[in-house]
Protein backbone atom coordinates (compact mmCIF):
# COMPACT_ATOMS: atom_id res chain seq x y z
CA UNK A 1 0.00 0.00 0.00
CA UNK A 2 1.35 3.42 -0.93
CA UNK A 3 1.09 6.81 1.03
CA UNK A 4 0.03 9.29 -0.68
CA UNK A 5 1.64 12.96 0.81
CA UNK A 6 0.10 15.68 -0.41
CA UNK A 7 2.45 18.85 0.10
CA UNK A 8 1.23 21.19 2.65
CA UNK A 9 1.99 24.67 2.44
CA UNK A 10 0.68 27.64 4.36
CA UNK A 11 -2.49 29.36 2.83
CA UNK A 12 -1.91 33.16 2.26
CA UNK A 13 -2.02 34.77 5.65
CA UNK A 14 -4.89 37.65 6.06
CA UNK A 15 -3.56 40.99 4.78
CA UNK A 16 -4.76 44.16 7.31
CA UNK A 17 -5.46 47.58 5.77
CA UNK A 18 -4.19 49.07 2.46
CA UNK A 19 -2.42 52.24 3.76
CA UNK A 20 -3.21 55.30 1.69
CA UNK A 21 -0.87 56.21 -0.96
CA UNK A 22 2.35 57.66 -0.06
CA UNK A 23 2.09 55.70 3.48
CA UNK A 24 4.12 52.84 3.76
CA UNK A 25 3.17 49.68 4.37
CA UNK A 26 3.57 47.35 7.34
CA UNK A 27 5.72 44.18 6.72
CA UNK A 28 6.66 42.53 10.03
CA UNK A 29 5.24 38.97 9.59
CA UNK A 30 8.03 36.86 8.58
CA UNK A 31 6.36 34.91 5.68
CA UNK A 32 6.84 38.30 3.79
CA UNK A 33 10.52 36.89 3.38
CA UNK A 34 11.18 33.99 1.23
CA UNK A 35 14.24 32.34 2.67
CA UNK A 36 14.93 30.23 -0.23
CA UNK A 37 14.59 31.90 -3.29
CA UNK A 38 14.50 34.92 -4.85
CA UNK A 39 12.01 35.84 -7.61
CA UNK A 40 11.52 38.61 -10.15
CA UNK A 41 9.41 41.19 -8.60
CA UNK A 42 6.21 41.65 -10.57
CA UNK A 43 6.05 45.22 -10.25
CA UNK A 44 9.90 46.23 -11.61
CA UNK A 45 11.02 42.46 -12.64
CA UNK A 46 14.35 42.29 -10.37
CA UNK A 47 15.19 39.48 -8.17
CA UNK A 48 13.59 40.04 -4.48
CA UNK A 49 13.06 37.64 -1.28
CA UNK A 50 9.90 39.66 -0.63
CA UNK A 51 6.60 38.57 -1.03
CA UNK A 52 3.27 39.92 -0.72
CA UNK A 53 0.01 38.39 1.48
CA UNK A 54 -1.43 36.38 -1.48
CA UNK A 55 2.81 35.25 -2.40
CA UNK A 56 3.69 37.64 -5.37
CA UNK A 57 7.36 38.32 -5.30
CA UNK A 58 6.86 42.24 -4.91
CA UNK A 59 9.87 44.76 -3.31
CA UNK A 60 8.06 46.57 -0.62
CA UNK A 61 9.21 49.93 -1.72
CA UNK A 62 7.78 48.66 -5.33
CA UNK A 63 4.18 48.07 -3.75
CA UNK A 64 4.20 50.84 -2.07
CA UNK A 65 4.95 53.28 -5.24
CA UNK A 66 2.05 51.06 -6.71
CA UNK A 67 -0.21 51.86 -4.49
CA UNK A 68 0.51 55.82 -5.05
CA UNK A 69 0.21 55.46 -8.45
CA UNK A 70 -2.96 53.43 -8.56
CA UNK A 71 -4.73 54.30 -5.30
CA UNK A 72 -8.35 53.49 -6.56
CA UNK A 73 -7.12 49.90 -7.62
CA UNK A 74 -5.30 49.51 -4.59
CA UNK A 75 -8.47 49.59 -2.61
CA UNK A 76 -9.02 46.25 -4.06
CA UNK A 77 -6.19 44.68 -1.55
CA UNK A 78 -3.63 43.75 -4.01
CA UNK A 79 -0.69 44.99 -1.37
CA UNK A 80 -1.85 45.42 2.52
CA UNK A 81 0.25 45.84 5.56
CA UNK A 82 -0.02 43.31 8.43
CA UNK A 83 -3.00 42.68 10.70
Amino acid sequence: MTSTRSKKRKPPFEPGLVPPPGALLEWRDGQHFDHWQDRPCALCDRLTPMRSHAGEPVHKACAEDWIAANPVEARLGRFASDT
